[in-house]
């Protein structure tokens, strides 16, 4: 029982300090890696949530919760991942309603995209670097590159994500 309270808490904390599902990435590694599962084990279930179809957050959370506490586990992840965001939006929507003609409400999410995109490129170096012991070998930068390539030419994430490890079995 006190695996599934922690599960709870883990996800009712990243979902209340994180803004969105690639920035919880972040601080789910710190929270998670180390304490509820290996490094290789969250790699392998940040990739299975991002090939799979849906909302990477909450299959990110159920594969973590899955792969601690069984059924039980990816049911008590799932829960505390929707309650944080489900509670705030109905606050923030009533009160950005109210507020939705202001000219300060679009610049400051304006402001929010540059952190945002920083964090993920951030959370993306740590794991690329973390995954291989710390060496960013010409293999991971091949992939990568490739990976980049396709996506700005608007190539299907999931489908980028499966060459990847496709590539990755050849590769590696």
């Amino acid at each position: 029982m006190p695996t599934l309270v922690q599960l709870f808490w883990l996800f009712i904390k990243v979902n209340i300090l994180t803004t969105s599902g690639p920035a919880s990435v972040g601080l789910l590694y710190k929270e998670s890696v180390g304490i509820l599962m290996t490094n290789a084990d969250f790699v392998q279930a940040v990739s299975f949530s991002s090939i799979l179809p849906g909302s990477d957050a909450l299959q990110l959370a159920m594969f973590i919760g899955y792969s601690v506490g069984g059924f039980s586990g990816a049911l008590v992840a799932l829960m505390g991942s929707i309650l944080p965001p489900t509670l705030l939006m109905l606050v923030v929507v009533s009160i950005l309603n109210r507020l939705r003609r202001q000219a300060w409400v679009t610049r400051f999410v304006s402001g929010l995209t540059p952190a945002v995109s920083i964090l993920m490129i951030f959370v993306a170096w740590q794991i690329i670097q973390s995954a291989n012991n710390g060496v960013v070998d010409w293999q991971t930068l091949l992939i990568a590159s490739g990976s980049l390539i396709a996506l700005l030419l608007h190539a299907p994430v999931p489908l980028v994500l499966f060459a990847a490890g496709l590539l990755g079995v050849f590769i590696y």
